[in-house]
């Protein structure tokens, strides 16, 4: 029997019940055996360590219902959205799934008005008072009357935007968000489902009460038995980085322009934590999450040479018996190395940018992220039911 897969580009940062939703939901629409997702490592596209790190998040989406993780490379997860949407769909096509599914806001915006209306000059947006985005959008705005700001929208319209150009194998189902927004704050008291922002934050102060009702059971073990991180526990390390470093040396890192590197170099001197920092350079063009983008360059010695948005190789991070029967049904027509176990020669090559994150993690953690790591394997009695949350 072939089997057919319905691809998720995500980062289940941490995986909650709206994740598991999404699989259930794509699952039922597109009738998929398999479900795929493609998962940022151990950093993220907002340039944030993930809360944990890309072994313990892939057992947590296996045990949620996905059937196989591929690892997001990290020249591809820490980019802005519409490099991070291209390598994405990527990926899932070179993994020759058949659908993609994705969360949006608005699920039945007219992406093919909003493509048909992209500007040809990128000089466009180049100014100094205001984001590229927001540029971007207003243009956009004023050519179709689309609304394009929310966060999960735009990543929608960049994955479908991808998928054109890259000849448009995926079908695209975009799926409406339930019951919290992508930036929520806070966890609803009656509700079953949160962001990933309000989750972190909840479990990260030890609230289990507030996170329980939103996260499969999995998750919440998870959470309660490793040790989360966030930016506090790296700005030791990248305010070391900052002071020490020369300005002529900082600017040789991927996207350190427009002289940020002095107005970085000055706000780690007075900041004594990484919440101080971002505050301290914070401006109208300069938004938090590029500079939490930045500041995982600098953190990481990123150079603009390891920063290609194309992937390379295609790493399993882990697989149930479905997954594993797909891997067997593709492995002869993926055109990408699949790599199931990091050996030297690939951690020295084009690996090489995924082991450094990895290891500057170890540094906080003690747990080895590459050298030696073999997929995670689980079976279906170790998952959870298939329904609704």
């Amino acid at each position: 029997m072939t089997l057919h897969a319905v691809g998720i580009v995500a980062e289940y940062n941490p995986f909650h019940n709206g994740h598991a939703d999404q699989i259930y939901r794509a699952q039922a629409a597109t009738g998929a055996d398999v479900v795929v997702a493609a998962m940022s490592g151990n950093w993220v596209q907002r340039g944030e360590p993930a809360l944990m790190d890309k072994w313990q998040r892939t057992k947590a989406a296996l045990a949620g219902g996905v059937d196989l993780v591929i690892e997001l490379p990290s020249a591809i997860a820490v980019q802005p959205a519409h490099l991070f949407a291209a390598g994405g769909v990527a990926i899932l096509q070179a993994l020759g799934c058949d659908w993609m599914a994705f969360g949006t806001e608005h699920p039945d915006m007219d992406y093919d008005r909003l493509m048909a209306h992209i500007p040809q000059d990128p000089a466009t947006f180049k100014r100094f008072d205001q984001t590229y985005a927001t540029l971007f959008q207003g243009y956009l705005k004023e050519q179709t009357g689309i609304t394009l700001d929310a966060p999960n929208d735009i990543l929608g319209f960049f994955y479908a935007l991808a998928n054109r150009q890259q000849d448009g194998n995926l079908g695209l189902l975009p799926l409406s968000r339930r019951g919290s927004q992508h930036g929520d704050q806070t966890i609803a008291a009656t509700s079953s489902f949160a962001s990933a922002t309000a989750i972190r934050s909840a479990a990260l102060k030890q609230d289990w009460g507030a996170v329980t009702p939103v996260v499969p059971e999995s998750t919440l073990a998870a959470l309660q038995a490793v040790q989360l991180t966030d930016w506090e526990n790296f700005w030791p390390a990248l305010r070391y980085q900052l002071v020490s470093g020369h300005v002529t040396d900082l600017r040789e890192h991927y996207q350190i322009t427009e002289g940020v590197e002095y107005r970085l170099q000055r706000a780690a001197l007075g900041s004594s934590s990484f919440a101080a920092f971002m505050q301290a350079v914070k401006t109208k063009r300069y938004t938090y999450t590029r500079l939490q983008r930045q500041a995982t360059y600098l953190l990481g010695q990123i150079k603009p040479t390891e920063m290609g948005a194309q992937p390379r190789y295609l790493r399993v991070l882990g697989y149930t018996d479905r997954g594993q029967a797909y891997l067997h049904q593709i492995k002869k027509q993926v055109a990408l190395p699949l790599i199931s176990r990091a050996d030297r020669d690939w951690l020295n090559g084009v690996g090489a940018l995924d082991n450094r994150l990895g290891e500057i993690r170890t540094l906080i953690t003690g747990i080895p992220q590459d050298y030696g790591r073999i997929p995670v394997k689980m079976v279906d009695s170790d998952r959870l039911s298939r329904k609704l949350p």
